[in-house]
């Protein structure tokens, strides 16, 4: 019997690539060397850089606001442009004003987990700040239908450490084989909840091939509800 479900937040319930997206785009049209780079090499580059900083936040190696400056002189660097500080700092703060004004759930999101609510305790594991992603939750209408979350920051350790799952899971009152984890990183998601346990589903919406076919279940999407609540609930009875 499945009495929890552990969901990743960003990209799983959380449309964060897309919000990065529409801020790309935004700084891409404010500096013509920008507009040279194609945009999805600009995406890809941009990724890369917040990936490997965001990192770094989270394990207390540089403040926020610095990383958010030093991302996008990393960015103009790579575009060939002249780093500027000034200029980095301008491209982070029309990128990061235009990423809060676009903040939105996943198709789907709200809805299921209204849905699994009703039959399990829901609980979100993540590797972020805990001031961004409570203001997530809250401006998704989220909030209100988590009932534990748990982020790196205030864990001190991040996935795939099993011992962030296994704080949700002392939160929430389960144990790793009552409980489903779903989430969109195969490296901290797939093999971090694997590590403590718990029964693992990709979020896969890109449909990429998986580093281990067959060996977990896969959704496409958060909806329609009934086929995602069947591959949560149902396989757990195989």
């Amino acid at each position: 019997m499945v009495r929890a479900v552990l969901f990743d937040l960003d990209d799983t319930l959380f449309d964060h690539r897309g919000c990065a997206r529409d801020a790309l785009a935004a700084i891409h049209q404010v500096h013509q060397g920008l507009r040279a780079m194609p945009f999805d090499e600009l995406e890809r580059t941009h990724a890369g850089f917040l990936e490997d900083l965001h990192r770094d936040v989270m394990l207390g190696r540089v403040p926020i606001d610095v990383a958010r400056v030093e991302r996008f002189r990393r960015l103009l660097d790579a575009a060939g442009i002249a780093p500027s500080m000034p200029l980095a700092a301008e491209l982070a703060s029309t990128y990061r004003e235009t990423y809060l004004t676009r903040r939105r759930a996943v198709a789907g999101a709200a809805p299921l987990l209204a849905a699994v609510r009703q039959r399990a305790k829901v609980g979100i594991v993540s590797n972020n700040l805990l001031d961004e992603q409570q203001e997530k939750l809250s401006i998704c209408g989220l909030d209100r239908l988590v009932d534990v979350l748990v982020v790196s920051e205030e864990a001190g350790v991040s996935k795939p450490d099993p011992a962030i799952f296994q704080m949700a899971l002392d939160r929430l009152g389960v144990g790793a084989t009552d409980t489903v984890m779903v989430g969109d990183s195969w490296a901290a998601d797939v093999i971090g909840a694997r590590a403590a346990g718990i029964r693992a589903i990709w979020f896969n919406p890109a449909g990429e091939a998986a580093p281990e076919p067959g060996s977990v279940a896969e959704i496409a999407a958060l909806e329609p509800i009934d086929s995602v609540l069947r591959v949560i609930f149902d396989a757990h009875r195989d």
